[in-house]
């Protein structure tokens, strides 16, 4: 079985949602001004190369730790309905769809949580979600941990990989669309590795290896798409 790996945030989608969800939260007043200042700065170190990806989702995790899970879970929903569904970059659906014609399998690859990833799996008929599984205690909070490896860097790798083994594919036959140069541990070793709208650093990197770098576009404004 020939598999398909898609990443979420700024790939399949042309925002960022973890930048969003932060703005969004403030606004609403589940955030402190303070703990919104906090993660956008540990955002920018992540940026400026200070940080690693994984102690920056580590973090985030830690932080939810003893927070009621239906309350986030209510608060995405809300929030993918109305930021996130409409964000959809035109060429991400086209591959999508160009993918599950071929009849391979769509897996999403993503740092997300399981709460928005599998909205949006869902909405584009994914075969599977590959991402940061949130656990929940037996009172319904979350423990501020993930399922197995945090998905990110080298774990999003392990959660490939073990994907494959599962349904006997294999990563040198599978397609892998990112824009995240911290994605590179699965692009070395995927077939078709595809740099999607990339960040610099990845642009940079795939122009040295000789990968496809596309621009899947911006989804139309609201007003036009009501039109």
């Amino acid at each position: 079985m020939r598999l398909a790996f898609f990443d979420m945030d700024r790939t399949l989608l042309a925002v960022n949602t973890g930048t969003l969800w932060v703005r969004r939260e403030l606004a609403l007043g589940n955030l402190r001004k303070r703990e919104a200042m906090w993660a956008m700065w540990w955002l920018a170190r992540y940026q400026l190369g200070f940080v690693s990806g994984e102690d920056l989702v580590a973090q985030a995790l830690e932080r939810l730790g003893g927070t009621p899970a239906s309350a986030l879970l209510s608060r995405t929903v809300s929030f993918y309905e109305s930021e996130v569904k409409h964000a959809f970059r035109p060429g991400a659906l086209e591959a999508v769809e160009r993918h599950r014609a071929a009849g391979d399998r769509l897996v999403m690859l993503t740092s997300s949580t399981n709460y928005l990833a599998e909205l949006a799996a869902a909405q584009l008929r994914f075969d599977a979600v590959l991402c940061n599984r949130l656990l929940v205690d037996s009172r319904g909070l979350h423990t501020g941990t993930v399922e197995g490896r945090v998905c990110f860097g080298e774990g999003k790798l392990a959660h490939a990989q073990a994907e494959a083994s599962r349904v006997e594919g294999q990563l040198e036959a599978a397609s892998f669309y990112t824009d995240s140069f911290s994605d590179l541990p699965v692009l070395e070793v995927v077939g078709t590795p595809v740099a999607v709208n990339p960040d610099p650093r990845l642009r940079r990197h795939a122009q040295r290896r000789g990968w496809q770098v596309v621009d899947w576009g911006v989804p139309a404004a609201p007003a036009a798409r009501a039109s």
